[in-house]
């Protein structure tokens, strides 16, 4: 019997590759003087693009499709909300809270989930992000219910820098935590679970008869998957200071799946671009006409079902493919 064949890309050396933190650091100085005006939209960006990573781990390279994945999110702003308000102040404590209960909902939840695929999968993650959405609404007395939290205060970053109002210190904070997730996740997914992952994706029967149990492998990315999430959310509620039951709801699922479809599944960079375009489109059409930008968003979600994969991804890399090189000869 002829099986297909898998193709991954080799194991990557243990030495860490500089160029992606030196090209973020980078990045985000450009964005920041070449847009002063625009922080805040830059940090929902930044924290989008964790949320989207997330979901790339378990849409992308896992290839399991879920419309719930703001579940693990909105349990994460809660997390870091109820934090700030009965616990700590303090932001990181609060954004590590956010990313273990984000990854301890993962748990038992993907120890349901998982065992599943295809569409059993994609509503049974549905259903777990309804319930835990109608639990945050009924438990007033704790979440807020329908008029969610707000009114707590988050201490500054390492005792120093304080949030503002214009939102320079969200901005540098999510930025660095986008980089430092991406930087660990593109480590992960390069290494040799990352591509048993793929492997999983790729061709399950074939990884299955070769010996990789497939089960354990699963709920370990789907584990980490929450951990991210978990850390967005969290990200969200520290710098908005604002959580609410949209943070756990159905639409933000659906526009995270999107924005990974836009930049390319399976692909961490391709899941930031495409959460930069999609959200630098929803600004800039509802800015420039606020009563028909969604015919806009309706165009740009037609667009996206007929362009191949990666499609945008592959755009700039032969864009950019030049300067890179020339870069890596003078490096």
């Amino acid at each position: 019997m002829h099986t297909a064949s898998i193709r991954l890309p080799a194991v990557q050396s243990r030495s860490l590759n500089w160029m992606p933190i030196l090209a973020g650091l980078i990045l985000m100085a450009v964005l920041y003087w070449a847009m002063p005006g625009q922080t805040l939209i830059l940090t929902r960006v930044a924290i989008l693009a964790i949320f989207v990573m997330s979901l790339d781990l378990v849409t992308g390279y896992a290839g399991l499709p879920t419309l719930g994945h703001a579940a693990l999110y909105g349990v994460g702003a809660y997390a870091a909300g109820l934090c700030a308000m009965h616990f700590t102040a303090d932001p990181l404590v609060g954004l590590l809270l956010a990313a273990l209960v984000g990854g301890l909902v993962a748990l038992v939840s993907g120890a349901f989930l998982v065992r599943y695929q295809g569409l059993t999968f994609l509503m049974l993650t549905i259903a777990v992000a309804q319930i835990l959405q109608n639990l945050a609404s009924k438990m007033q007395s704790v979440t807020g219910g329908d008029d969610g939290l707000s009114g707590f205060m988050v201490g500054p970053i390492f005792g120093y820098f304080e949030f503002d109002m214009f939102g320079v210190t969200g901005y540098w904070y999510s930025a660095i935590v986008l980089l430092l997730c991406y930087v660990f996740l593109r480590r992960v997914m390069r290494s040799p679970f990352g591509l048993a992952c793929q492997g999983i994706r790729e061709n399950r029967d074939r990884m299955q008869a070769n010996g990789t149990q497939i089960y354990p492998y699963l709920l370990k990315l789907y584990v980490l998957s929450g951990l991210i999430a978990g850390l967005a959310g969290g990200l969200s509620a520290q710098i908005t200071q604002v959580v609410g039951l949209d943070s756990l709801g159905f639409n933000l699922s659906a526009e995270a799946l999107v924005m990974l479809v836009l930049g390319g599944l399976g692909n961490l960079w391709g899941a930031i671009i495409g959460t930069a375009l999609f959200m630098g489109i929803h600004h800039f059409a509802s800015s420039a006409n606020p009563f028909h930008w969604l015919f806009v968003i309706g165009v740009l979600l037609m667009v996206v079902v007929f362009l191949p994969r990666g499609f945008v991804v592959r755009v700039l890399q032969r864009a950019f493919a030049p300067f890179v090189t020339m870069f890596r000869r003078r490096a």
